[in-house]
């Protein structure tokens, strides 16, 4: 047993330079490689969350610009609205007058229509009396004065 603990003693003492070979080795790229490594992915990272913040932020301001948007877009469309509702109003306000006045003209025309009408049946009861009258006239004349007899003769009462 004193011999493998020589050997494995041995074997020690002949990976000392090993060990102190791949100790400088480790030390030297963790210094030269794996340090500077870290340093530019922490940088890289850093860079990256102020890029993620900046997109945020300009996400905000983007919604923020948006939100403004929609409302001066939703203000225009009911000032629309109401100047639409204005002029319908008006239009209404219009029409109503303008059927206010043919009513007026219609009562008017119906107004002189019918005392055109009265003036006329006047006229004709008149023309109808002094016509009735000439003809009772002309009826009795020829009732009374035109009769003739059997024998030719005019009858007189």
């Amino acid at each position: 047993m004193g011999e493998i603990f020589g050997e494995v003693g041995w074997a020690f003492v002949q990976a000392i330079p090993t060990i102190i070979f791949l100790a400088l080795l480790a030390f030297a790229l963790r210094r030269l490689f794996f340090g500077p490594l870290a340093a530019v992915l922490k940088a890289r990272e850093e860079q990256t969350k102020g890029a993620l913040a900046r997109a945020r932020e300009r996400a905000s301001l983007a919604e923020a610009k948006a939100a403004e948007y929609e409302a001066v877009w939703l203000r225009a469309r009911q000032e629309l609205y109401g100047l639409r509702e204005a002029d319908r109003r008006q239009a209404l306000a219009e029409r109503e007058a303008l059927i206010h006045q043919a009513r007026e003209r219609a009562d008017v025309l119906v107004e002189e229509a019918q005392a055109s009408l009265a003036a006329e049946a006047e006229s004709a009861r008149r023309d109808l009396s002094q016509a009735s009258g000439r003809l009772a006239a002309q009826i009795a004349e020829t009732i009374l004065g035109g009769r003739t007899g059997p024998d030719g003769q005019e009858a007189r009462s």
